[in-house]
């Protein structure tokens, strides 16, 4: 079965209601069948969120960019994603059981958006400390309004996993994308591409390992409406679960 091909009714994301989660939840929850890894299944999601989220009031998409991050250990990257994340280091070490938050899919309006193996700054981002994400705005904001605390991030603690994993986590929500701090490239990127909010979902697997979706949308978006893609982050996890140790394509 390619997922990839079926067709979806489109949502308003503006006007995003229960039934319109319950749809698209039911979908996600099942994006992954016949797929053969975690890379696959992330390409099924930011697709079918590119393209069936829109602006209802123009039929156009609300979303400029989507994309699928999961923190990956350093050594278990190939070697151009650890030769991307090595650039990045700076003055930090090389540690094999670093995590880096790696851009497993995308999909947007610019055509180098649609591979990520194309992406400039997002390959492989080594997060090889607390210290090192908190200079990261949008990555930390991330991960704390996820629920998640930054230690678990960088460095997961088994006895604590099982109990994270049991959490519904909220959703990191920027209502006015303009000028915010926890946005980077206003004007490379938020000012010329129309970026009004973003929002992002995801959560801990098993493993520890992070994984979050990230919305750049081209509407404004409520928290009231934000507040449906907890849901949504659960149905993820369900779709991704089984493909743990067969991450990449």
């Amino acid at each position: 079965m390619n997922t990839q091909n079926e067709k979806y009714a489109s949502c308003d994301l503006v006007n995003f209601t229960i039934r319109d989660m319950t749809e698209c939840g039911r979908t996600l929850r099942n994006i992954g069948k016949g797929a053969k890894n975690m890379e696959e299944v992330a390409s099924r999601i930011v697709h079918y969120l590119y393209n069936n989220l829109i602006d209802g009031a123009s039929g156009n998409r609300a979303s400029s960019l989507v994309r699928f991050f999961k923190t990956h250990t350093y050594e278990k990257l190939d070697d151009e994603l650890q030769n991307f994340s090595r650039s990045m280091l700076g003055d930090y070490s090389i540690l094999p059981d670093m995590k880096c938050l790696t851009l497993l899919a995308t999909d947007g309006e610019n055509p180098e958006w649609n591979s990520r193996k194309t992406s400039k700054g997002h390959k492989a981002i080594p997060l090889p400390s607390e210290q090192s994400v908190q200079q990261i705005p949008m990555i930390r904001t991330l991960i704390l309004q996820l629920g998640l605390s930054i230690s678990m991030i960088v460095k997961p603690d088994p006895k604590l996993l099982l109990d994270s994993g049991q959490n519904t986590y909220n959703v990191f929500h920027v209502s006015e994308a303009t000028d915010s701090l926890h946005i980077p490239a206003q004007k490379e990127f938020v000012i010329p591409y129309g970026i009004k909010s973003v929002l992002g979902f995801g959560g801990v697997l098993p493993s520890g390992d992070l994984f979050a979706v990230i919305m750049f949308l081209k509407v404004p978006v409520s928290k009231e409406v934000a507040n449906f893609f907890k849901t949504l982050s659960l149905n993820i996890k369900i779709a991704v679960l089984p493909f743990e140790n067969a991450v990449f394509a």
